[in-house]
């Protein structure tokens, strides 16, 4: 490929709808089917695939009254890198609806917003939407179902925009829903908050192309990328046998590049892509994320919400290679006094993967700890290793590899670790340091130290602990894992390395006192020690 293609490049957003039952989730999906993808081909679209690709070009500005005028919109590039290197690829194939796609944002909605990959996808620690729309009834209300909505998908830590429909009813009262939405803890720009929202009618269309428009904002805000250096990789949506064509597998790309003839594997299914269409069911030679494909050539079925990956392995094709390098699901450990440390692999070329896949098999380790590989995959480490790091709370492990910027700064933000180095004795240490915090204790609390507010203090360490030179610190920190609580001590951790322990004197929560705080939560802690305290230090509850 062409140099430019080493570094990350811009993808289509995948949009879920989210919300109660009847407050309009198919009308949407239904009208902006229809309207956005040319009629004669509307009909040709896959119904197995349960996924469809929109184009949408951003309004000029915003015309209705009931929403926020989001004054500073700025539009990313006309035609994202993934929709470029597609048409590059397909040329040949286009015809009159793929020329259509030419022009404007692409965006691919998911028709199964209940549909079993997705839950399956959360349980994993994985996610295939990018942005999710909740829809709420303006006649309706908030229900118990929109709670539940909202709940998976801060679960799922993805960005999600709301759309208040049916304000084509008599009796619609958008001030109730925005007052209702208050009150499930979703604040509204425009109302104290910086959740984006629209008034639509699925049914009139009015207020659709600014919820489009808002969809492509949040994708540009998210800086959504992939690398065309990586290995395909992506999500199983359905699958199933048919009588003529053997297996068949409704897939969303997430990274690299999907092309016929590529080895492909998701769990413990493999086999050669044989036939590969788009969502239109027309024959396509290749295809980049975010785009929704049916995969013909497994030789058995691949599961639902499954991750799979694909490519060509160091110049070997066979799916013996591939099924090595296929993505393993983040399990429990069968022995309840084992400690689990997670690690997800990345190398620059196959060969170095396999070599370290090997070297983690017989890494010294304690008795009461065991490694487990969540993924591993050829390529830069990307935002979507960063994800998955968060929600199977693994370690990244990187030989010969860069750190995308996006990677980077998400990183730091979830505090997700990651170990990178050319040297591969370098990682084995550093490995084994991260082991030999797992063998002497159960860790009951993690907390990263993100902020310091003011100088330390003299203070007294009691209950155990010296006294001499002791201090006093304030300062915040966000809880990684299990929990944090009140008058305990702490073992503080700096780049790896025991340094030291100290007390909590006073715990706070959103300002206000507290016995404990648990994961995903940050917290204000008034703390006593010998050692001073800086930012990214962790502080161990054993």
């Amino acid at each position: 490929m062409a140099n430019d293609n080493s570094k990350n490049l811009k993808r289509p957003p995948v949009v879920v709808v989210m919300g109660h039952v009847d407050h309009g989730k198919t009308t949407l999906l239904d009208y902006v089917r229809k309207t956005a993808i040319a009629a004669k081909e509307a009909g040709g679209i896959t119904q197995s695939i349960g996924a469809y690709e929109i184009i949408h070009s951003p309004s000029e500005s915003r015309t209705n009254a009931d929403s926020p005028p989001h004054q500073n919109l700025v539009w990313g590039q006309a035609q994202t890198d993934a929709e470029k290197i597609q048409r590059n690829s397909t040329s040949s194939q286009r015809n009159s609806a793929e020329s259509d796609f030419a022009t404007g944002h692409k965006i691919t909605f998911i028709d199964t917003p209940g549909h079993e990959a997705f839950s399956k996808m959360r349980a994993r620690g994985a996610k295939i939407a990018d942005i999710a729309i909740l829809i709420v009834a303006a006649d309706d209300g908030v229900k118990p179902q929109t709670k539940e909505a909202l709940k998976i998908i801060q679960e799922a830590k993805i960005s999600f925009v709301v759309a208040i429909n049916k304000i084509d009813k008599p009796n619609a009262d958008i001030d109730r829903v925005k007052n209702e939405l208050t009150q499930a803890g979703i604040l509204l720009e425009g109302y104290g908050g910086n959740v984006s929202w629209q008034a639509i009618s699925a049914k009139t269309g009015q207020g659709i192309n600014e919820l489009l428009d808002l969809i492509l904002l949040t994708a540009d805000v998210e800086n959504l990328t992939f690398n065309p250096r990586n290995q395909a990789r992506g999500f199983i949506l359905e699958a199933k046998l048919e009588s003529r064509r053997g297996i068949t597998a409704a897939a969303i790309i997430k990274d690299g590049a999907l092309e016929l003839g590529d080895d492909i594997a998701s769990g413990k299914a493999t086999g050669k892509i044989k036939i590969l269409e788009n969502f239109l069911g027309k024959k396509i030679e290749k295809a980049t994320p975010s785009a929704p494909v049916l995969i013909v050539g497994f030789e058995s079925l691949p599961k639902v919400g499954e991750e799979f990956i694909a490519g060509q392995l160091n110049g070997k094709t066979t799916p013996e290679i591939i099924k090595e390098r296929a993505v393993k699901p983040a399990t429990t450990a069968a022995k309840t006094d084992l400690s689990i440390f997670r690690i997800i692999l990345k190398a620059d070329v196959s060969g170095s993967l396999e070599a370290l896949s090997g070297v983690m098999k017989h890494i010294p380790r304690p008795s009461n700890a065991e490694i487990e590989i969540i993924e591993e995959s050829v390529g830069d480490i990307s935002d979507g290793d960063v994800k998955s790091a968060t929600a199977t709370k693994a370690t990244i492990v990187g030989f010969k590899v860069r750190v995308a910027k996006a990677a980077e700064n998400l990183a730091k933000s979830q505090s997700v670790k990651i170990i990178q180095s050319d040297i591969i004795y370098d990682l084995i240490k550093a490995l084994e340091r991260e082991l030999s915090l797992l063998s002497k204790t159960v860790i009951l609390g993690d907390l990263e130290v993100l902020a310091i507010f003011g100088k330390p203090q003299t203070g007294t360490i009691k209950k155990g602990l010296a006294s001499k030179g002791s201090r006093r610190q304030i300062f915040g920190g966000k809880v990684i894992s299990g929990e944090i609580r009140n008058n305990t001590i702490l073992e503080i951790i700096r780049k790896d390395k025991p340094i030291g322990q100290g007390k909590i004197i006073n715990l706070q929560k959103t300002r206000q006192d507290a016995q404990k705080v648990e994961a995903g939560n940050e917290c204000g802690i008034l703390f006593e020690s010998e050692v001073t305290v800086t930012v990214g230090d962790h502080l161990l509850l054993k």
